[in-house]
């Protein structure tokens, strides 16, 4: 009797789990988790620099984080953080809970993102710029998968999104494009920069973050369930 190898995709991966702030650091693994976390949002700020150094365009927020660096004193990292604060308010009706990775989401992608920009030149040449710009967008998926598969959290922009989603019944698919070509319409008034890199970021961003995803997911505990 033979018996057939199981294929490395066959193999169970773990899964994302919605837990509560407490649920969270009960789940398990918190040291590994915590480190994953910290490092994908810091990496997360680092792909916003680099698109910005890129100067191909931006992400569809950063559209919008550009352009109130336009009419406030404040860096790029501080409207991102701005924001994020901004849109966590919103939660509030939608009663969305914020975790560690919700608070830690809020403070350091920006922070990274201005202490990127502040080490990094802008590119001098056209493939200078293209490298930066699609380094940008790689990173920025590794990164989005890391700071979700560490199970702490959803960042305040994709609450928003989930949060709506829910209390309108409509697709996550729609609620995300919807609020992203808001931001972007806001962000164009005033003055953000659009470009080759924002149309780059929405179509392969989505991909990649779920190519890497599985890889980063950290397996947790349920709540209630001992091991």
């Amino acid at each position: 009797m033979t018996t057939t190898p199981t294929s490395p995709a066959a193999v169970a991966r773990p899964a994302l789990t919605d837990l509560g702030p407490v649920a969270q650091f009960r789940a398990g693994r918190v040291p590994r988790r915590m480190v994953q976390l910290l490092v994908g949002l810091v990496l997360y700020g680092v792909s916003l620099g680099l698109m910005v150094r890129g100067h191909l365009g931006l992400a569809p927020w950063d559209v919008l984080h550009s352009g109130l660096g336009r009419y406030l004193p404040i860096t790029l990292g501080q409207a991102v953080i701005l924001m994020s604060f901004v849109v966590l308010l919103a939660w509030i009706p939608l009663k969305e809970v914020p975790g560690i990775g919700t608070v830690l989401n809020a403070l350091l992608v920006g922070s990274s993102a201005d202490l990127t920009l502040w080490l990094l030149e802008p590119a001098g040449s056209w493939a200078g710029r293209i490298g930066l710009t699609v380094g940008g967008v790689a990173l920025c998926g590794l990164a989005s998968a890391m700071y979700i598969g560490a199970q702490f959290g959803r960042g305040p922009r994709d609450g928003l999104m989930t949060g709506l989603a829910r209390r309108t019944g409509r697709s996550l698919r729609l609620v995300r494009t919807l609020i992203e070509v808001s931001v972007v319409a806001i962000g164009l008034l005033l003055g953000g920069v659009l470009g080759v890199g924002t149309v780059l970021y929405a179509l392969a961003i989505g991909p990649l973050t779920q190519l890497w995803l599985p890889t980063w997911t950290v397996e947790v505990r349920a709540p209630g369930v001992r091991r």
